[in-house]
């Protein structure tokens, strides 16, 4: 005899049933349970069929069809699409875009973040960004290539959040974070409207549906195209930057002001003592250039300039796309413990990482236990010879400025 379960809906046999219900109330099932059933509730309702025409008008308009609406033959069969049928993508997109699955976290993240910070014992001084959602990477969608987008919807999640301007330019004046297909097709309107068509040429001017990493500059180019004001900075340790990054995507400039103090040399790869251990203490000093450039960042601008006191600032700046070889995150905040009988300061950058479950990191903040273990990441731990951060200045950007911000240009930070 077959039941339906209560929770997930899934048909089982009624001998078996109580045992399913009760594998639901296992934490390490529960996320993958509810993936299942999310699944299975897709592949059950009726589809929508003014729904299924306009993504199919979507698809039509992106491939370049000539029997689109508005679409000509000699627009069909341009790379780059032009006037009319750039206008009907997007119009086409505000209709189909859809709203990214997100588990919400009552009270929000930043808060029960803010909460553990200041319930630590020693003297220390914190700035993190305001609110900010956390996206995870779920298997079904985007495990193991998705990072990039993820910190993008968390790094939109701020903008919705915190910037009127940005809410009213971003996705249409949406109000939402799209999931990744749509932020996909973003993108390639993005670059359909010249934005970083250097960086584009590295995907063939084509993103929607593959399982493609990104990085910073595709998050700049995005948001850029919107008239956000998107920057870019890279931290290099190399001596082969030159015109063009490894990819071959980027010219950064090279950083002239009060950063240049911390500017040195490589030491060459030998092997005595002596040697290797100026490295490590030159590695170490690479380290905090870049964590005193965060430092500064969140400094820079916070809401509570009138009480200096407080162990924990609310900056006033976005979350950071934080990127490097291998995967990305975003950067939340920053921690300063104070040097005690005059040892140095320590920094923690304080990250949202799209490979933690969500889940996980409600619960590990809520009991503030374990919660440093998903959140902390020590100067120590930065050990990547290449670091790019991506971060949105306030404002909208002018018609004159918006030319100008459709080349990606980065700004290097020698280690």
């Amino acid at each position: 005899m077959i039941s339906s379960c209560p929770i997930c809906n899934v048909q089982v046999l009624t001998a078996e049933l109580q045992w399913h219900a009760n594998a639901h109330f296992d934490d390490d099932q529960l996320q993958t349970d509810m993936e299942l059933a999310h699944q299975i509730a897709l592949t059950q309702s009726t589809p929508n069929p003014l729904l299924l025409d306009t993504h199919q008008e979507c698809n039509n308009l992106f491939a370049g069809d000539p029997h689109a609406q508005g679409a000509s033959s000699s627009i069909a069969g341009s790379s780059s699409l032009q006037g009319s049928v750039l206008d009907e993508q997007v119009s086409c997109l505000l209709q189909a875009q859809l709203r990214s699955n997100v588990q919400e976290i009552q009270g929000g993240v930043m808060n029960l973040l803010r909460a553990c910070l200041e319930s630590e014992a020693g003297s220390s001084t914190s700035m993190i960004s305001g609110r900010v959602d956390h996206y995870q990477s779920l298997s079904s969608e985007d495990k193991g290539w998705g990072c990039g987008w993820r910190n993008i919807q968390m790094l939109s999640s701020h903008l919705l959040k915190q910037r009127p301007e940005a809410r009213e330019a971003l996705f249409g004046g949406s109000g939402f974070v799209p999931d990744i297909p749509s932020l996909q097709r973003w993108l390639e309107i993005a670059w359909d409207k010249k934005f970083d068509t250097l960086g584009s040429s590295h995907f063939h001017n084509k993103v929607y549906g593959a399982k493609k990493w990104i990085g910073t500059t595709e998050c700049a180019a995005l948001l850029r195209s919107f008239g956000l004001r998107a920057r870019v900075v890279d931290f290099d340790s190399t001596e082969s930057s030159g015109p063009h990054s490894k990819n071959g995507k980027h010219a950064p400039k090279r950083v002239q002001g009060p950063m240049d103090k911390f500017l040195i040399k490589n030491v060459s790869p030998t092997s005595t003592s002596s040697e290797l251990c100026r490295e490590d203490a030159e590695n170490m000093r690479g380290q905090q250039v870049l964590v005193d450039w965060i430092w500064n960042y969140f400094a820079s601008r916070h809401s509570d300039n009138s009480d200096s006191s407080r162990r924990v600032l609310v900056s006033d700046k976005t979350p950071l796309y934080f990127q490097h070889q291998g995967h990305s995150r975003t950067i939340v905040g920053i921690q300063k413990q104070n040097g005690q009988r005059g040892n140095q300061d320590r920094f923690t950058l304080l990250i949202l990482d799209p490979g933690h479950r969500t889940s996980d990191l409600e619960r590990a903040l809520r009991s503030k236990t374990g919660w440093q273990r998903l959140v902390k990441r020590g100067v120590h731990t930065l050990r990547k010879p290449q670091y790019q951060l991506c971060y949105v200045d306030p404002g909208i950007a002018s018609s004159e400025e918006m030319e100008q911000l459709k080349t990606i240009d980065s700004i290097l930070v020698r280690f």
